[in-house]
């Protein structure tokens, strides 16, 4: 065996060597065949030419803050006004607003005590004024309605159509004492019953229809026809409004 040694690395070098040149020859055509190649043109890329910047040169947005919304504005409760204001609403009911100012209160505390507001009942007087005035206050007929001093308005029930009045708000105290703090301006609630004037004359519907049709010197049928639809009237004679009756 040992006889065959010799042979079998002299045949294991052979085979290297011949495997080895084979590479080699491969590598030189592929390399040949390459440099066989026509060589395309070589191009020149322009790159974009970048500024330096620095950190002193960025501006970082600000970020947007939302702008606060306004709140809506209510309208006051009170305008610190002296008034008292009175409305006919329908020929039975009156509607009545008020403000009395912190001056008046002062005023009145004044001239009856510092006690004298909580001690006094807040009261509306409802007077009757049909065909007079107030040089005669005395003799007038009145109504006394208490009230609170959380209010400030009042639906007064007079039940009188077609009649005048006025009214006014102030402090009545234990002993009948009123004292008047704001006057109203004068209303008149409205009839309650159709009016009594009968005079007026209302021109008929045919007539008017005869005195236009003279007045613009219509004389064709349809014209009339056209005309009495228009006033809706029947040229018949009958006075109907909304109907109309053709003749054949």
């Amino acid at each position: 065996m040992t006889v065959f040694l010799p042979w079998f690395f002299g045949f294991l070098i052979i085979f290297l060597f011949t495997v080895a040149f084979l590479i080699l020859k491969k590598r030189k055509v592929i390399f040949t065949l390459r440099s066989s190649l026509p060589k395309a043109p070589l191009t020149k890329l322009d790159l974009p030419l970048f500024k330096e910047e620095y950190a002193s040169d960025l501006t970082v947005p600000s970020p947007v803050r939302p702008q606060p919304q306004k709140p809506e504005e209510e309208l006051p409760g009170k305008y610190n006004i002296d008034r008292l204001v009175l409305m006919a609403r329908d020929p039975y009911w009156l509607y009545t607003y008020w403000e009395i100012s912190a001056a008046i209160q002062e005023e009145f505390k004044t001239n009856y005590g510092p006690f004298a507001w909580g001690q006094s009942q807040p009261v509306l007087r409802i007077y009757d004024v049909t065909g007079t005035n107030f040089e005669k206050k005395s003799l007038l007929e009145y109504t006394d309605i208490p009230i609170s001093d959380q209010v400030d308005d009042w639906y007064i029930q007079v039940g009188q159509p077609d009649r005048s009045f006025c009214i006014e708000v102030g402090r009545k105290f234990q002993n009948g004492h009123f004292v008047t703090l704001l006057r109203s301006n004068v209303v008149s609630t409205p009839r309650a019953s159709l009016s009594e004037q009968v005079d007026e004359e209302w021109m008929w519907i045919e007539d008017l229809y005869h005195t236009i049709r003279h007045q613009y010197g219509v004389s064709s049928p349809l014209i009339e026809e056209e005309i009495a639809g228009r006033m809706g009237i029947v040229p018949l004679g009958i006075s109907s409004p909304g109907f109309y009756i053709s003749q054949t």
